[in-house]
């Protein structure tokens, strides 16, 4: 946790949060502090800066915030992920946030197996604590928002040529002609597809929507890994 990302249930007053739980457990046992240090938080949604133990006790912790930094840049990328297998969910989603993505599309494909929709981590509450961590993780305060279409073609298409408008829009996937371009500096997005990759209809369809097929090279990777490979080659800054 390097930043302390705190909401309004923390706020008692405009500049005095208290906060239990995770975060409590990390200031005492981690960050070991005590009255009187400095830690880094920041609003969700809002400005950062620092906040000063006033109390310590085995339950709750108070400090007096001081807001007055800007997060960091999002990323002009909409991400459209095939989604992912229950176990590795919740490390994808933290690596999104921490990569600065704010647009996140989950849709169905066909090698997606309907279990996966199933999953408990897609409740809202563990939506949110998957993706603070990602933001503390990275010193960024704002939330990225998460989406779910579970019939393929009606999301083709019905919405992704209007998600399409204005973007380099992207469909990676092994054995394309052309390469994954970098160094963009215009608004993107980016279709990965599941374990195993999109179908040959899918890859059409996503075409057919406007999309560009890419691929990374040889290798095949895991979705974990395609992710932050992608969007790092993608965008500089994430470099």
């Amino acid at each position: 946790m390097n930043l302390a990302l705190l909401f309004e249930e923390d706020f008692v007053a405009p500049d005095r949060v208290r906060i239990r739980g995770r975060r409590l457990d990390h200031l005492k046992t981690v960050l070991k502090a005590d009255k009187g240090h400095r830690i880094p938080v920041g609003k969700v949604n809002g400005l950062m800066g620092h906040g000063e133990v006033l109390s310590l006790t085995a339950t709750d912790a108070e400090l007096q915030v001081t807001l007055d930094q800007p997060p960091p840049p999002a990323l002009p990328l909409t991400l459209i992920l095939a989604m992912p297998r229950p176990k590795m969910f919740r490390r994808v989603l933290q690596t999104c946030a921490s990569l600065g993505v704010k647009d996140l599309w989950l849709i169905n494909s066909y090698k997606v197996e309907k279990s996966f929709w199933q999953t408990p981590w897609l409740s809202e509450d563990n939506l949110r604590d998957n993706l603070t961590l990602g933001l503390e993780q990275s010193k960024d305060t704002m939330m990225p928002r998460v989406h779910t279409r579970k019939l393929f073609k009606p999301f083709v298409e019905d919405e992704l040529p209007a998600l399409l408008t204005g973007k380099r829009a992207l469909v990676a996937h092994p054995g394309m002609a052309a390469p994954c371009p970098s160094h963009l500096k215009t608004p993107a997005a980016l279709c990965i597809g599941p374990e195993g990759g999109f179908t040959d209809y899918e890859v059409r369809k996503l075409e057919e929507a406007g999309c560009q097929s890419v691929h990374l090279g040889p290798r095949i990777l895991r979705v974990e890994t395609a992710v932050p490979v992608l969007i790092s080659r993608l965008f500089d800054a994430c470099l």
